[in-house]
């Protein structure tokens, strides 16, 4: 075959689809090639790169997992552009899978992916590559020569995620592969990172049937950054707008009780820090004014607690003491005592009219 002297040019038919070659196994006549341009093989190199897969997979069948291993490596690597060479890097990933090398599984498949993309096992092979991704981030170990453990390693799952989703955007896999790469960086407190995951996932994938556990997710890592009333209220603001968002978007949703009840816990939190400023301007500054700004902005959060009303009974007090501090004036003559039409025989100077123009 003229293509094996040329395994540059072998690989790039390969890649665009060129060669759409299927090999099918059975123990009575070995691998044989079926379709496409390459109906057998008339090269020496493929008359090499059959034998080999031959006996790699008489070797896997007989349970001798690491001669098969061995054989199916020398396939990739020596003949690259043979129509064995994504058959025999696939049988190399499931074989490391089953010894639990989950790194170099990985990789097998990855060669498929980037070397071979037009092959009819692709979206098998990215199944595959979540699959190892998920199990990684689920705690498996992966284990050196097939025996020894290593330690866990959620960040090797989250980069495995992350090529999932790079390698198929468009498939089932890729929401799947961003809500657990923000699982799994919760799990590594890493909340900045898991909240930047979930919000590509909205903002990627609206339609997916993740979606509303996505809003549900980001609203709950928001609330739980929350330190109380006392403290700033960007998170809080933040777990109400995506909690508010979930419950409009999706009202038929399961999880709409956890939203009003998460929703309800924030807006306690953020009327209560409104009552807090309130009372700070009310009895430390008496700036009545500002203090009646928050008082209203309580109600205004949440209008049906117990918060609120205490609220409402505070402006009644913050009303009368403005009303205390804002002299009557005289109809008509715009001076502030005596008699219609008498002019006030003591002028205020005009220090002290800026003075309370300014407090005022």
């Amino acid at each position: 075959m003229r293509f094996l002297r040329f395994p540059a040019l072998a690989l790039l038919f390969l890649a665009a689809g060129f060669l759409s070659a299927e090999i099918v196994w059975s123990p009575q006549t070995g691998w044989r090639v079926e379709g496409g341009l390459l109906d057998e093989f008339t090269s020496e190199d493929g008359r090499n790169a059959l034998e080999m897969m031959n006996k790699a997979r008489t070797a896997e069948e007989a349970g001798r997992a690491g001669a098969a291993i061995d054989l199916y490596e020398k396939v990739a690597k020596k003949y690259p552009s043979s129509v064995f060479a994504p058959e025999a890097f696939y049988r190399l990933g499931n074989l490391r899978h089953d010894k639990h090398q989950y790194y170099k599984s990985f990789d097998a498949y990855q060669q498929i992916v980037a070397r071979y993309p037009s092959t009819q096992r692709f979206n098998d092979v990215v199944g595959r590559q979540y699959r190892i991704a998920s199990e990684l981030g689920d705690g498996a170990r992966n284990h050196t020569w097939g025996l020894i453990p290593g330690f866990r390693n959620r960040e090797k799952a989250v980069e495995y995620f992350e090529q999932t989703l790079a390698n198929a955007p468009y498939s089932d896999y890729a929401p799947l592969s961003l809500m657990n790469v923000a699982k799994a960086h919760q799990r590594l407190d890493n909340t900045e990172e898991a909240i930047y995951a979930l919000d590509r996932m909205i903002n990627f994938y609206p339609r997916s049937v993740l979606t509303p556990d996505a809003y549900l997710k980001l609203a709950g890592i928001h609330a739980s950054l929350v330190d109380g009333p006392y403290y700033d209220q960007a998170a809080t603001n933040e777990a109400i707008t995506y909690y508010q968002d979930y419950m409009i978007l999706f009202p038929g949703d399961t999880g709409i009780g956890s939203a009003e009840k998460g929703l309800a816990d924030m807006k306690q939190v953020l009327a209560e820090s409104k009552m807090i400023l309130a009372d700070y301007y009310y009895k430390y500054r008496r700036n009545y004014k500002a203090a009646r700004v928050f008082y209203n902005e309580a109600i205004t959060v949440y209008p049906d607690s117990e918060i609120a009303g205490r609220a409402r009974e505070k402006l009644v007090d913050v009303d009368a003491r403005l009303a205390q501090q804002t002299p009557a004036l005289t109809p008509g003559t715009g001076s502030e005592s005596g008699a219609p039409g008498e002019k006030s025989s003591v002028e205020p100077k005009k220090e002290e009219k800026k003075k309370r123009f300014f407090f005022f």
